[in-house]
């Protein structure tokens, strides 16, 4: 063992890092997330499944080659846990580590692993500012790592900022989201099957928004994963 190591083994034992999903104490080979977080996820395997739930609720809404979520999202959960850490707490870390161990399924499934290009869902400048980072972005950071697949990050705009979802059912969520996306570099989407990233997928306006210019725009595909599928 290192100097070092025992330096931060030292640290860890009046600050000890806790899992971002449990709290609980991480151990020296675990990162952001422990271990038993990791095998007790609530797994989709969507990727898997070209009939799964994710897919099922854009059908016949746009034309999309293959829609995936990596986990469920479960009220009083640990996914709840991260995606609170990772949106309203300054871990942006947390998207990147999900989407590298989401792309290591990802680029072995097709027809995820045609994708050309990652292009993460915008945030709003002025939300962007205040937040100070994109966790889709960040998302499709680690699926890039792994994917081996560039981000196009600022080709899909959003024009206006829209009120919160939250409390909105599916029609005014899909009112909340019309004309609100545009493509600012259709050069940079033309002729390409587009792999459309974001966090959490509920009624799936904002990806059937995002979709559908991005294929007004010229895009020969466009297939959508998120980390997490609502219930």
């Amino acid at each position: 063992m290192t100097i070092q190591q025992y330096i931060k083994d030292f640290i860890a034992l009046f600050f000890p890092q806790t899992c971002a999903g449990c709290d609980a104490p991480l151990v020296h080979s675990e990162y952001l997330i422990c271990t038993d977080c990791w095998y007790h996820m609530p797994y989709t395997q969507g990727h898997k499944d070209a009939q799964n739930v994710s897919a099922r609720q854009l059908w016949g809404r746009v034309q999309l080659e293959a829609v995936a979520s990596y986990v469920y999202f479960v009220d009083s959960s640990r996914v709840k846990q991260l995606l609170h850490q990772l949106k309203y707490r300054n871990r942006p870390e947390i998207g990147e580590l999900i989407g590298t161990r989401y792309g290591l399924a990802l680029k072995t499934s097709s027809p995820f692993d045609k994708a050309d290009i990652i292009v993460p869902v915008p945030l709003h400048p002025v939300k962007l500012r205040k937040r100070g980072y994109n966790q889709s972005a960040f998302f499709a950071k680690g699926l890039s790592s792994s994917m081996c697949r560039p981000i196009v990050e600022h080709c899909l705009v959003r024009r206006h900022a829209t009120k919160s979802q939250t409390q909105k059912n599916r029609y005014e969520r899909y009112e909340n989201m019309r004309e609100t996306f545009a493509v600012g570099d259709p050069d940079a989407v033309a002729g390409k099957h587009v792999l459309l990233v974001d966090d959490v997928l509920t009624t799936g306006a904002t990806m059937e928004a995002c979709a559908g210019v991005l294929l007004k725009a010229g895009a020969a595909k466009v297939s959508a994963v998120t980390i997490a599928k609502a219930l």
